[in-house]
């Protein structure tokens, strides 16, 4: 409301709003002063055109006169205006459409352009404003400085103290030492804030007694001349401390101090701690002595920052260079020229190097083709400082020979004074080998389900389905009443003995699937059956062996550890052509110790270790479902030598 009654009382809004019906008197002359329809201008022409571009006045002048909202209003305002006369009373709306959109382009053209040329006065302007800023300040700089030329004399020496001292504990003694020869007092005292207590320390006491010291430390914010100092940062000036009421200690009148002069050391506006002269006599201290000592406070104020931020950089330089060499992933540096300037113990593990050996190799010499290539790419991006998709596979060459796959995350950085890469890698060489594990797995296992279905599915129509085929016919047969009672009796012991092989056929199917006698009585009686259907089966020795107190696990571990050794037992029936087998299953007191024993070919489990590329899908179901259980798997076997298998579960599996 504020703003809209300033705009009504700005006169260039009424020059504007005049404007703007001047024009629309030219635009709509007929209806505006009833003239003869006949009469299309005012100006004699028989188009609006050149009204139209008239228009374009008030709106440049509503750009000049309010800005980017005022063009853009004024320039609303008249396309509104000839609207009506493009759709209702031109003859050629088509024209004058085309007419009015030239006008209303050219129109924000304009506003734009006055805008973007206000904008670059308006920074020119303040650009001005800034450099006279600037001015301004140099002058008081010089000013300062003059003012200042006869004080640098005695803080040269002190300024040279503080250069050249790197701990707090010389800085101190040194600039006390200067400041007794230069002022000619008799004590001094500096105090430092502990952010931990909110206290005064005494950090150094030089001319009074050890007593005198001990009694002053650890003053309240506030309490004394060096409290109120440091609550309020502005100096003190005490000609008598006996008279002084802000003395709260009694041991300052037995020291015999009377005069005094306190100031505060100040780091970026910022208080630190107090610095304090003293002398057992009265003593005007002159504007020189004050300006000076408040000088000497600041520039101790400033080293007792520095040194506190030196202190705190190198311990955090410290767990920096820790967190760097500990650091899980693999992180160097190197220049531009691909020289390797600093790397953790981590990346040269990853390099395949041992210590400090990888500094200063070249990490060209680390990628392949295609990885230089991507390098460069990286690179280039970002140089030119274009976003890249971070983190990227990287494949490496090792010093071995042998290829690595990481997960690379490049970065550009200051290192020590020098623009240069950071590099932080992952081997995920692993993770890469499981996935592709897991897929060959996936698809591998997926058609050995499949191939199990087409077994069971062939099994059932060739046996069970054709079975039940066969004693539907004789069941038909009984049925027609054309047999003799002895005949059928003879066909119903005989529909008995085929729904028997039925029944055993079909309990086959279930043991696979799901084995009954695991959920009703157990895993040791199921175990015992498993180990006996293989006996019966494939015509092989085969026994169970239970040895300590059988112990119970849950119905999920105990249908894993079934699974493993009917997986075992099944390999054995189809590839270790073994005549004896043997199932022990040993309880102690820490795990419990499954091992399956053949006499069979064996394999070379060396050659064989990837059980996923190997086709294996057995053992690399085994190893699966043991990791279920959290369990040890083992195996042994060579060509010609059986194989055995061990499968170690820890007690914390047990069911009590």
């Amino acid at each position: 409301m504020t703003r809209l009654i300033l705009v009504l009382r700005n006169y260039r809004f009424w020059v504007i709003l005049l404007l703007f019906v001047a024009f629309i008197c030219l635009h709509y002359p007929q209806q505006v002063f009833q003239l003869n329809s006949d009469v299309t201008s005012l100006l004699g022409l028989e188009r609006h055109a050149l009204e139209r571009f008239l228009f374009l006045v008030p709106v440049i002048l509503g750009g000049l006169f309010f800005g980017l909202r005022g063009g853009i209003t004024s320039l609303s305002a008249a396309f509104a205006i000839m609207l009506p006369r493009v759709f209702l009373l031109s003859p050629s709306p088509k024209d004058a459409l085309t007419e009015t959109g030239v006008v209303v382009i050219a129109g924000a053209l304009v506003v734009w352009w006055i805008n973007s040329r206000q904008q670059q006065i308006g920074l020119r302007e303040q650009a001005l404003l800034r450099l006279e800023t600037v001015r301004r300040e140099l002058n008081s700089y010089i000013k300062t400085i003059r003012e200042n030329e006869r004080r640098l004399s005695a803080l040269h020496s002190v300024a040279t103290i503080l250069n050249q001292s790197i701990t707090l504990e010389e800085i101190f003694s040194t600039v006390a030492d200067k400041i007794r020869e230069t002022i000619n007092v008799e004590i001094v005292l500096i105090y430092l804030i502990n952010e931990k207590t909110n206290k005064l320390d005494v950090k150094l006491c030089r001319g009074a007694s050890e007593e005198f010291a001990r009694q002053v430390d650890h003053l309240a914010i506030g309490e004394g001349f060096n409290g109120w100092v440091a609550q309020t940062g502005e100096t003190c000036l005490v000609e008598d401390s006996s008279e002084d009421p802000r003395s709260t200690r009694e041991v300052v009148e037995k020291e015999g101090i009377r005069s005094l002069y306190v100031v505060p050391l100040k780091s970026r506006k910022k208080i630190v701690g107090t610095l304090c002269v003293a002398v057992h006599s009265i003593r005007h201290f002159t504007t020189e002595e004050r300006e000076l000592l408040l000088l000497i406070g600041t520039e101790l104020g400033v080293a007792v920052e520095k040194v506190r931020l030196f202190e705190e950089s190198e311990r955090s330089g410290k767990r920096f260079r820790e967190l760097f060499e500990k650091a899980h992933d693999a992180i160097w540096v190197h220049d531009f020229d691909g020289n390797i300037l600093t790397a953790n113990r981590q990346c040269s593990r990853l390099f395949g190097y041992e210590g400090e050996e990888i500094s200063g190799e070249d990490v060209s010499t680390f990628l392949t083709r295609q990885g230089l290539k991507l390098a460069s790419e990286v690179k280039r991006a970002l140089l030119s400082g274009e976003e890249i998709s971070q983190p990227y596979e990287q494949r490496i060459i090792k010093k071995d020979g042998t290829e690595a796959i990481t997960m690379l995350t490049t970065s550009l950085l200051d290192y020590e004074g020098m623009p240069a890469f950071q590099n932080i890698a992952r081997d995920v060489t692993r993770e890469r080998q499981l996935q592709e594990n897991l897929r060959t797995y996936v698809d591998q296992i997926t058609r050995a389900h499949e191939e199990e279905r087409k077994r069971i599915a062939r099994d059932l129509h060739d046996d069970t389905i054709q079975a039940l085929v066969v004693l539907s016919q004789r069941i038909e047969k009984l049925v027609s009443g054309e047999l003799g009672l002895t005949e059928i009796m003879t066909q119903l012991e005989d529909i008995q003995k085929e729904v028997d092989e039925i029944q055993s056929g079909i309990r086959r199917f279930l043991q696979d699937l799901r084995p009954p006698t695991l959920e009703y009585l157990g895993l040791l009686p199921a175990l015992r059956e498993l180990v006996s259907q293989l006996g019966q089966q494939a015509d092989v020795s085969a026994k169970l062996i239970v040895t300590g107190t059988e112990r119970h696990f849950t119905p999920e571990d105990e249908l894993l550890i079934y699974r493993i050794i009917q997986e075992g037992l099944r390999n054995i029936w189809k590839h270790a052509e073994a005549k004896k087998v043997e199932v022990t299953i040993d309880f102690d007191k820490t795990k419990a110790t499954l091992a399956i024993r053949d006499d069979g070919k064996g394999f070379d489990v060396e050659e064989d270790a990837g059980f996923v590329q190997a086709g294996k899908i057995g053992l690399a179901g085994m190893q699966e479902r043991v990791r279920l259980l959290d369990g040890n798997l083992t195996i042994h076997s060579k060509p010609g030598q059986g194989t055995k298998v061990i499968l170690e579960i820890s007690r914390e599996r047990w069911q009590e």
